[in-house]
């Protein structure tokens, strides 16, 4: 078997992810779980093989002396992936992720109808968040591909590598690739601002310097995505903050305060109806109070304020997200319950709607009875 015939077995079943490990045969994420491929294992020298037949002498070179690299590949007519190689136990493995052909629209992904509005800011920093495997990057492409259908704009999309790849639409799109297209995201974010963007997509914001650039475009009039690895905006806001020299973190919260427009925080949840997994999101939009809390450090106070600012500035907690799905019977209770920040308060709310529902239909009953007296 070579590495195309693998991705394409990876595709037809519908996985997400495909893992290469000697010892073991083909294994595919399928709806969140590692299922193995029914063949037999390949050993390590099968699988060098097979990874050294889609990669450059130069991505080789680099694999050697940095001991892992990430990469995009793509199949004509098939998909486009994004590849992780690396060493363990000295012994070479992979792992590639399926990008679609397609980038998906916000409303097919069905989100919040706050994301499409977020979208028609002109500047602000906007952060998608979550862990590995979470959906970033698609949530980011659908949000990108919005403002491609329906505004005249420069996007310029800084990457590691380049995932999803978009076309010219209303747009003029220009996607530049960490170790092919440029140094570095510090490198490529600072000439970017010199290339007259109007949004800039930065696939990671890894040091200071870079989260400080972008924080800076976001305040002088551009429109500015990036993402984190964290669970929710109290961690993304510290995780930001805590960049910093310990000296530097009032004038990071003032700066933070004044760039940020909003952290989306995202998971993904099993449908109960079996067709894959949906996302969901705590959504915290930048509001004066919030705007307030970060200045002065009480950061701990931003989940109230998410959790009263519903009706006025469209936020939302995870469990609120959650609650909503399982109201629409788009989840199960045990899916939401197991990927909740407060799954004991999301129980409480179950509970409280299931036995007001009871209730209902009790009082319904009785006055179907008095109706017919």
């Amino acid at each position: 078997m070579d590495m195309k015939e693998a991705l394409t077995v990876l595709v037809q079943v519908g996985g997400s992810d495909l893992h290469l490990k000697a010892g073991l045969p083909l294994m595919i994420r399928q709806k969140g779980e590692l299922l193995p491929v029914d063949m037999p294992p390949f050993s390590g020298e099968e699988i060098e093989e097979m990874l050294f037949s889609i990669i450059t002498d130069r991505q080789k070179k680099k694999l050697e002396e940095e001991r892992e690299l990430d990469f995009s590949y793509n199949i004509e007519g098939l998909a486009r992936f994004r590849g992780n190689i690396f060493f363990q136990k000295g012994i070479i493995g992979g792992v590639f992720r399926v990008i679609p052909a397609d980038i998906p629209t916000l409303a097919s992904l069905s989100m919040p109808e706050t994301l499409k509005k977020l979208v028609q800011n002109e500047q602000g920093l906007i952060l998608v968040t979550g862990p590995a495997g979470s959906g970033k990057s698609t949530t980011l492409a659908a949000m990108i591909e919005e403002i491609n259908l329906t505004k005249r704009k420069h996007i310029i999309i800084i990457e590691d590598p380049l995932e999803f790849v978009h076309k010219d639409k209303n747009c003029v799109v220009n996607q530049r690739e960490v170790g092919s297209d440029t140094l570095s995201f510090s490198h490529a974010l600072k000439r970017a601002l010199r290339q007259d963007p109007d949004i800039i997509l930065i696939g990671e914001m890894r040091d200071p310097e870079t989260i400080s650039i972008a924080m800076t475009a976001a305040e002088t009039g551009h429109l500015v995505f990036s993402t984190l690895h964290t669970n929710d905006a109290k961690q993304s806001i510290t995780r930001i903050i805590n960049s910093f020299p310990p000296e530097e973190h009032h004038q990071v919260r003032i700066k933070v305060s004044l760039s940020l427009l909003a952290v989306i925080s995202q998971r993904l949840v099993n449908r109960s109806d079996g067709k894959g997994r949906i996302a969901v999101q705590e959504i915290m939009i930048n509001s004066p109070t919030i705007a307030k809390l970060i200045e002065e450090g009480n950061i701990g106070k931003i989940d109230k304020v998410i959790e009263d600012s519903v009706t006025y500035y469209n936020m939302q907690s995870l469990n609120q997200g959650l609650f909503n799905l399982w109201k629409e019977k788009i989840i199960q209770e045990k899916d939401a319950l197991s990927i909740s920040n407060n799954p004991n308060d999301l129980n409480l709310k179950f509970k409280t709607a299931s036995f007001a529902s009871q209730q209902s239909k009790h009082m319904g009953g009785v006055h179907s009875q008095d109706g017919r007296k």
